[in-house]
C-alpha cells in the first residue's frame, strides 16, 4: 500500500508497532479484523483513521507505539524467503550504482524485493526496472511484498528467467546483480549495457570478490573497478550511558561497481 499523504492510517496499510524495549512488529491494517501483537490484539477499524505516532493498546493492555515503517524499519521485517539486503547495503547501492531518475534499470535476483522498492523509489515513475528472477517463487514473492509496501509499480517488468540464457535488453543505463556467480554473466552484461553503463555487484564472500574483479579486468569492455563493504554501529544513548551497541551488523556483503567502457586499456 502506497504511503498515505496525512497522518491518518487507511485500510490496507503496512503499520509498525515498537513495544517497551523497542522491538518491532510489521502489521497490515485490514477492517474488520484484529491486529495480533505480542499475546494480545487490537481490532484494526479502531486504529484506522486514527493519527500514526500515538500510543495504542493491545487486550493484554502492553502499551506500543505505532508508527508508517521507513524504508530503513520496513526491510529487515519484510516477509521472505531468501536473505534481504540490509538497509546499510541498500544506501550505497544506490549511491555508489549511480541509480538517477528516468533511469532505465535491470535487477538480477530479486530476493525478497527490498531492492526492487528502493530502485523504483530511486528511478521515480519516468524511469524503467526490469527484475530477472529465476525462482518463480521468489519473483512472487517480490511482487507481493512490492504490491503490499510500496503499491502499484506499472514501470516494473518481473521476467522468471535464467539472465545466463540471455538478457533482452539493449542500452541499460543500470544493472544490479545478486547472485552467485555474477562473472559468469559478463558476457550478456555487456551485450545490454550502454557505453558508460554501471554495473553493481553485491555477493557475501572475498573468494566472489577476486573472482567478479579478475573477471571484470580480464573481459576488456569494463573499467573503473571499485570494491568495498559498508558497517555500521549504532550507540546505545540514555542518560549518562552512552557507548556502543553490544550487537551490530557488521559484515553482509561486498558492493564491486564497475563502468561499461568502448576500450578498457589506457595507452
Amino acid at each position: 500500500m502506497e504511503r498515505g499523504g496525512g497522518a491518518q492510517l487507511r485500510p490496507g496499510e503496512s503499520v509498525l508497532f515498537i513495544d517497551r524495549k523497542e522491538r518491532e512488529y510489521l502489521r497490515v491494517l485490514r477492517a474488520g479484523t484484529r491486529v495480533h501483537v505480542r499475546g494480545g490484539t487490537i481490532q484494526a477499524d479502531q486504529l484506522i483513521g486514527c493519527d500514526e505516532g500515538r500510543v495504542v493498546y493491545n487486550t493484554a493492555q502492553e502499551p506500543f507505539l505505532m508508527l508508517r515503517p521507513s524504508f530503513a524499519q520496513l526491510i529487515p521485517n519484510l516477509p521472505r524467503k531468501a536473505q534481504v539486503i540490509y538497509p546499510k547495503d541498500i544506501g550505497p547501492i544506490l549511491m555508489w550504482g549511480d541509480i538517477y531518475p528516468g533511469a532505465t534499470v535491470i535487477e538480477v535476483g530479486t530476493g525478497p524485493g527490498a531492492l526492487s522498492m528502493a530502485l523504483l523509489r530511486a528511478i521515480g515513475p519516468q524511469g524503467r526496472l526490469i527484475s530477472y528472477e529465476v525462482r518463480a517463487d521468489f519473483a512472487e514473492m517480490a511482487q507481493a511484498n512490492v504490491r503490499q509496501y510500496y503499491g502499484e509499480a506499472p514501470n516494473w517488468s518481473v521476467k522468471v528467467a535464467d539472465v545466463m540464457d540471455g538478457i533482452e535488453e539493449r542500452d541499460v543505463d543500470r544493472m544490479t546483480v545478486d547472485i552467485a556467480e555474477p562473472w559468469h554473466l559478463l558476457p550478456n552484461a555487456a551485450a545490454a549495457l550502454r557505453p558508460g553503463g554501471l554495473i553493481l555487484g553485491y555477493v557475501p564472500t572475498v573468494l566472489q570478490v577476486k573472482q567478479f574483479v579478475d573477471h571484470l579486468r580480464a573481459h576488456g569492455g569494463f573499467a573503473a573497478v571499485q570494491s568495498f563493504e559498508a558497517l555500521l554501529r549504532f550507540w546505545h544513548v540514555k542518560n549518562l550511558s552512552i557507548r556502543p551497541e553490544h550487537r551490530m551488523v557488521a559484515h553482509t556483503g561486498f558492493v564491486i561497481v564497475a563502468r561499461r567502457v568502448v576500450e578498457a586499456e589506457m595507452r
